[in-house]
């Protein structure tokens, strides 16, 4: 339910993948002979071989994996950059895209889940190829809660399941596995100090799932030290781990807190206790990452809906950051366009290759080297209108929201395409969904309602107790400014979403009737205690802390939250789409709801499909989004250029 990946369209965004020459490229790859002249432009960007941002062996730089759609499915893909040979490592009906590489690059761990149920185990391979065998012998399926692998092959692993809770096990080469950490409360794996000695653990135990604390362990199990913000439950400060000093024999852990109402690093030593805060003076959330001999900070800077990246000089050795600071040299720009970085990772020889894309232009893999990191075979993507922004003043606050309209002159059809998460936010990116309604003629709005990341922690953590409620609050303010600026047309309004943005979508269409056309709600929350009851332990955990406890313990405000209370008042036709086989948004509970919509004889559409929380193959994406297109033009047509 809580998801920050959401399964639509940010699930075709990859996380991995390179090139160094238009001959490094993966065999077989969708649309190199076809003709795509018939195609059309909003089908093409799905069908446009997609790449993320390679992975590296830390110890073998020239190893790498990545992640690309190529055959029309999104799996795993090992490159080595001195040879330039690239292969395609898994291959299954459903996609993969959770993998990982050992640190001297010999491996390839990757995650098995059957048909996208996210239940499995970690499997892995050669580099060079070779037969699939269990990474963790010994330890039974279960949800991946973090992984970190060690430089001489002891891995750690992190799990979760409804009967054992939060479970962490020290796995070493040949031997079995050796459990170091259970809680009921969820917890995962952060990362492994680089000379395998400490072991970082986020956990919940404290009871807030939103707020996490950071231990650390030996590979026993042993307590070296704790940070904790919450000061056991009473304050909402959350932290993250952003990882160890990549330096054997350096204790230092980049830490990320919320002490200053938003989200940016210091550096932590467990052994010693000693904090030291970084002076990065930016507005909006800042995130980490070492640069590869430990000098530097690789920082991401997310700002009213874009990113950009600096570096960050920690100066020598036993100086620390502040001696960098103090000679006025401690930031300095990396150039990126203008748009988002959704993933960046500094190489070992100082240049940072990162996978840049804006609204109107596709992802691409980029270095500051000024090479081409990655040129993906086949059909380019066609670009997209630019995105504009709108300021709404709310009941909370402003409303930041991104539009996107078609050529000519409004009012348009409008569709309000409401992000997942909720932790989460919409952005300057490219997205092929929103740019397929702006071909049909429709205007795009997204609003990064409260409980959306990217703009302090007050914001992000509103939502606490009226959830569902607060956001649609928001998103109604932003719908009136729309129609009072006479961008969209009030008569065609379409409210939209995947994952809490399908629970918005639902909620909304209950809790306003009056005010929308038509509801698309994919992979959505629709009877709230039933979701609760059927999702995975770790996302109970997250609605525990939403809305203050169990159904059992506040069962007025599970209510309040829910679209089947509402679903009498809905008047707009509802389409629905669903993954049989979702763990965070369950089948069942949709199926309640569809069950009260039959019951009613009201006009609605479902689409049942055999995946998880939405799909990685290419063409079954494109069907779900033909299919809400043309439900939605059913009832309030288009001017489709």
């Amino acid at each position: 339910m809580t998801d920050e990946t959401q399964g639509t369209d940010q699930a075709n965004d990859p996380q991995h993948r390179p090139a160094p020459a238009a001959s490094a490229q993966p065999a077989d790859a969708a649309g190199t002979t076809a003709s795509t002249e018939a195609v059309p432009d909003w089908e093409k960007r799905f069908r446009a071989p997609r790449i993320g941002l390679p992975d590296w062996a830390e110890d073998a730089p020239d190893r790498s994996l990545f992640v690309s759609n190529a055959t029309g499915t999104f799996e795993l893909y090992a490159w080595d950059r001195a040879t330039g040979r690239q292969r395609q490592a898994t291959d299954r009906p459903n996609g993969t895209t959770d993998g990982t590489l050992s640190p001297d690059g010999e491996w390839i761990w990757w995650f098995s889940d059957t048909d996208g149920d996210e239940f499995g185990v970690w499997m892995r391979q050669p580099f060079a190829g070779g037969a699939d065998e269990p990474a963790a012998p010994g330890l039974a399926a279960a949800y991946p809660a973090g992984l970190a692998i060690g430089r001489d092959g002891t891995a750690v692993v992190g799990r979760s399941t409804d009967d054992e809770g939060s479970t962490v096990h020290v796995v070493p080469p040949g031997q079995p596995a050796v459990e170091i950490y259970r809680h009921r409360e969820s917890a995962g794996v952060g990362d492994l100090s680089h000379d395998g000695s400490l072991i970082a653990i986020e956990h919940t135990e404290h009871g807030d799932a939103m707020h996490s604390a950071i231990r650390v362990v030996r590979a026993d199990g042993s307590t070296v030290a704790e940070l904790d913000d919450t000061n056991g439950g009473t304050e909402e400060l959350g932290l993250s781990v952003m990882g160890f000093a990549p330096v054997d024999g350096d204790a230092r852990l980049l830490v990320g807190h919320q002490r200053r109402g938003r989200w940016e690093p210091m550096i932590w030593d467990p052994v010693t206790g000693v904090e030291t805060p970084l002076e990065i003076d930016l507005p909006g959330d800042v995130g980490a990452d070492w640069y590869p001999d430990g000098s530097a900070l690789l920082v991401e800077h997310e700002y009213h809906a874009r990113s950009e990246l600096w570096r960050y000089e920690l100066g020598a050795p036993g100086r620390g950051a502040g001696a960098a600071a103090a000679e006025g040299r401690a930031l300095t720009r990396v150039e990126t366009p203008a748009g988002t970085v959704s993933g960046a990772t500094a190489r070992p020889d100082g240049t940072v290759e990162f996978l840049w894309s804006s609204a109107a232009q596709p992802p691409e893999v980029r270095s500051t080297s000024g090479k081409v990191v990655l040129d993906p075979p086949g059909m380019k993507a066609p670009g997209s209108v630019p995105v504009t922004d709108a300021w709404v003043e709310g009941p909370g606050g402003r409303i930041h929201a991104l539009v996107q309209k078609p050529e000519g002159a409004g009012p348009f059809p409008t569709v309000f395409d409401i992000h997942g998460g909720p932790t989460w936010h919409d952005s300057d990116a490219f997205a092929s969904s929103p740019a397929a309604w702006v071909d049909h003629g429709f205007a795009v709005v997204r609003v990064n309602y409260r409980g959306s990341t990217g703009y302090g922690r007050a914001w992000t953590d509103a939502l606490k107790h009226r959830v569902g409620l607060i956001e649609l609050e928001d998103i109604a303010a932003v719908r009136e400014w729309a129609v009072e600026s006479g961008l969209a047309d009030p008569e065609r309004l379409v409210l939209a979403g995947g994952s809490w943005g399908g629970y918005l979508t639902l909620l909304g269409l209950g809790m306003q009737p009056e005010a929308w056309a038509v509801g698309l709600a994919a992979v959505p929350v629709a009877d709230y205690v039933t979701a609760y009851n059927d999702e995975m332990e770790a996302l109970k955990a997250m609605d525990r802390t939403l809305l203050g406890g169990t159904p059992e313990e506040v069962p007025e405000r599970f209510e309040a939250s829910s679209p089947l209370t509402y679903v009498d008042a809905v008047r707009a036709p509802v389409y629905i789409s669903a993954g049989v086989n979702d763990p965070r948004c369950p089948i069942q509970q949709v199926e309640n709801y569809v069950q009260r919509l039959e019951q009613r004889g009201h006009p609605h559409e479902v689409y049942r499909y055999d995946a998880g929380h939405g799909s990685l193959v290419v063409e079954e994406r494109i069907k779900q989004v033909r299919l809400e297109l043309d439900f939605a033009r059913r009832y309030v047509g288009d001017t489709a250029r």
